[in-house]
């Protein structure tokens, strides 16, 4: 894989999270956390399970979007509110708030999160793993 596939499908992630499809952020993202060091394995994983939650969600298999949801929040959790130049504590928000709303059995938000990039960022600038 060259220095531009990664980023190229890390990118790809992005825009397909945020358009709402969570399979194929998911599996944009899987591709290159195969190859990647730690920490930023534990990083992609813990977006990509964040992204399984909510095509869970979309699926109406709550169970499952609850486990993932832990899972990931678990994993990004570790990392400062801003990581390989994406606002992650935005993200941890959002996840927290789903999670305690479903905790207190309430209808659940009705739009899904977006992973912002931090200020002077662009997808394809984004420091990635190599």
């Amino acid at each position: 894989m060259t220095d531009r596939e990664p980023r190229a499908a890390f990118a790809r992630g992005l825009r397909q999270f945020n358009s709402h499809e969570f399979w194929h952020a998911h599996e944009s993202w899987e591709a290159i956390w195969l190859l990647a060091p730690e920490p930023d394995k534990a990083f992609l994983q813990g977006i990509i399970q964040i992204a399984a939650a909510f095509y869970h969600h979309q699926k109406k298999n709550l169970e499952g979007m609850r486990s993932l949801m832990r899972r990931g929040l678990t994993k990004v959790e570790e990392f400062p509110a801003a990581y390989r130049g994406v606002r992650l504590e935005e993200l941890r928000q959002a996840v927290r708030e789903w999670l305690a709303v479903d905790a207190r059995g309430e209808a659940l938000p009705r739009r899904y999160p977006r992973l912002r990039l931090a200020r002077g960022e662009k997808p394809s600038r984004a420091r990635l793993p190599r």
